[in-house]
């Protein structure tokens, strides 16, 4: 493995994963490494969660709290940023606009923005799915970040679980099959979330909230259900599939790939 696909899901609670009805659900979740009950970070919050993600660091050190960024007064390098300095290409397809601080300027090849709000979740969805699939196979990025924003669109105007943030789910899984198809075998595939949520909203300590799947694909992977995993993992993981030395200040450990 020497390129890596991470594909976060708004708001996709566990649970959905295993109720979803699209069959690559099923498929990821038997044939991956499939940490189902990894946490996230407080507050359980779009942005705060994104930054930990990219940041391998809570909230508290990050300081971002909310979903308006303001810059960090002690800056932590995040996984773009330290990839570019190993020389490695980058590239983001996302549907939420407010991700586009997670990289700072010149640490991405390429980046492609669909607004959700603009053209609606599920169209953006399938807008920015077909984007990263075709960057992919033209240029081959080291690492590319896929956002899919509808199923937490659903979750907070239709509920948490409901009929309509189910269909979201399985327009996901739809979108994930088809970045993930096909792939040569030197890609791993991360597929994940930010965040739960119960009701119409997230944000706080409840289980519901805090608690995302962490799904790894590749045919080179011990396959089966893993305890553990956090959200601030995911970026060291990254670097050791790319060979790249992690940030000395990020507090994540690698998830095993063994």
């Amino acid at each position: 493995m020497n390129k890596v696909i991470l594909i976060l899901v708004d708001g996709m609670r566990p649970d959905a994963v295993a109720q979803c009805s699209h069959p690559f659900a099923k498929e990821a979740t038997e044939n991956g490494r499939y940490f189902s009950a990894a946490s996230t970070v407080m507050p359980s919050v779009t942005l705060p969660c994104h930054m930990s993600l990219f940041h391998s660091v809570t909230p508290d050190r990050h300081g971002i709290l909310t979903n308006t960024y303001v810059p960090q007064v002690r800056p932590v390098k995040g996984v773009c940023e330290v990839l570019r300095a190993a020389g490695k290409k980058c590239a983001f397809f996302y549907n939420w606009e407010e991700l586009k601080d997670l990289s700072r300027p010149d640490s991405l090849a390429f980046a492609n923005y669909v607004s959700g709000h603009v053209y609606g979740y599920e169209e953006a969805n399938r807008r920015v799915s077909e984007a990263a699939k075709s960057y992919i196979e033209s240029d081959a990025p080291d690492f590319t970040f896929v956002y899919l924003g509808r199923v937490d669109a659903a979750g907070h105007d239709c509920g948490w679980m409901s009929d309509e943030y189910m269909e979201a789910i399985d327009q996901s899984f739809e979108c994930i099959e088809t970045i993930s198809r096909d792939l040569p075998d030197d890609y791993l595939v991360i597929i994940t979330a930010d965040h739960g949520g119960h009701g119409r909203s997230h944000g706080s300590d409840l289980p519901e909230d805090m608690t995302i799947p962490v799904i790894l694909l590749n045919s080179g992977i011990k396959r089966g259900v893993r305890e553990g995993g956090n959200i601030i993992d995911i970026a060291p993981t990254v670097c050791k599939v790319l060979g790249v030395e992690p940030d000395g200040e990020w507090e994540g450990k690698p998830l095993p790939l063994e």
